[in-house]
């Protein structure tokens, strides 16, 4: 039985190559929500291969867990996985394989956990810093604004979710540039990316010595921001957009020589400011269908030798 070797190859394959022909791709920068949805799908489709290599492995080595597997399935399309022939290494496989997928889970548990812990901590801090009035009541209101030297902004999931914005924001923010950051940050929850940067850490940090997961949260981090760039200029023009950001991370050093965690800010204000050309509909259309696909292939590759019986 050569299929649960032939996945794990696929992923390991996917998992090398997939990475790099993005990062030479010229159209990442100038699509940035297409370029999320190819990095979800490679992704999904090294999961994918490691998903069902576990399970035929499991199905191989467990007679009980085979009749789950396969349930109703023609006695030929059994057969054509040929599970009489495996050797000890498939319970092996699929047991460390299971592990695998438990550690991932509890990671991502571990990252909403802490994630959501922050946020009640920022919360609270909010309330200390930003207290009810006499009489207010706990309603909607999705604009706090907080006394602060520093310019800054950010968006505060919750029930309500808040655009927090300091009061050196609001004075250096000028003409819509304020309804720019609130359309930028609105984005981000439309678009429900602290999802996506939950998975992706939780991946990360997960399996720090494999390089697809890492490469996958840093893009998560650089395209979730183009993507609500994208969002917030449709709505406010890029040169609104650009100077927001501008005004709010001048005094933050990221404008200078030397690097700093916002490095990546001077290269959005320049995609701003000179836009790229986005790709054709049609273009948008095949690489779309294209990454579509990668996920799919583990599947074929899985059902072969059943297709194969059934055929």
């Amino acid at each position: 039985m050569m299929v649960p070797a032939v996945l794990l190859l696929l992923g390991a394959l996917t998992a090398v190559a997939a990475p790099r022909l993005l990062g030479r791709a010229d159209w990442t920068d100038r699509e940035p929500v297409l370029a999320l949805w190819a990095w979800q799908c490679v992704v999904a489709s090294v999961l994918l291969c490691c998903a069902l290599s576990m399970t035929l492995s499991a199905a191989a080595a467990w007679q009980g867990l085979r009749g789950h597997v396969f349930g109703t399935a023609p006695r030929a399309v059994v057969e054509a996985y040929a599970f009489g022939t495996t050797g000890p290494w498939a319970a092996t496989t699929a047991v460390a394989l299971a592990c695998g997928g438990l550690w991932s889970a509890a990671m991502l548990v571990r990252e909403v956990v802490r994630a959501r812990a922050r946020r009640r901590l920022r919360r609270a801090e909010l309330l200390v810093r930003a207290p009810r009035l006499p009489g207010e009541e706990p309603g909607g209101e999705r604009l706090v604004v907080l006394e602060g030297e520093r310019p800054d902004a950010w968006w505060l999931p919750g029930t309500p979710p808040r655009l927090v914005v300091t009061t050196a924001a609001l004075r250096r923010l000028k003409g819509r540039q304020l309804d720019a950051v609130l359309a930028h940050e609105q984005g981000h929850a439309q678009a429900r990316h602290d999802w996506l940067l939950h998975c992706s850490a939780a991946l990360a940090d997960g399996f720090p010595r494999v390089p697809v997961f890492a490469a996958f949260r840093d893009e998560m981090h650089r395209l979730v921001e183009l993507s609500a760039d994208d969002m917030a200029s449709r709505r406010f023009g890029r040169l609104t957009t650009a100077l927001a950001l501008v005004e709010l991370n001048e005094d933050r050093g990221v404008f200078g020589p030397c690097p700093t965690p916002q490095a990546q800010v001077p290269q959005r204000v320049h995609r701003l400011l000179t836009p790229p050309d986005r790709l054709t509909a049609a273009r948008r259309l095949r690489l779309t269908a294209a990454a579509s696909l990668v996920p799919v292939i583990p599947v074929l590759v899985a059902l072969v030798p059943g297709l194969r019986a059934l055929g």
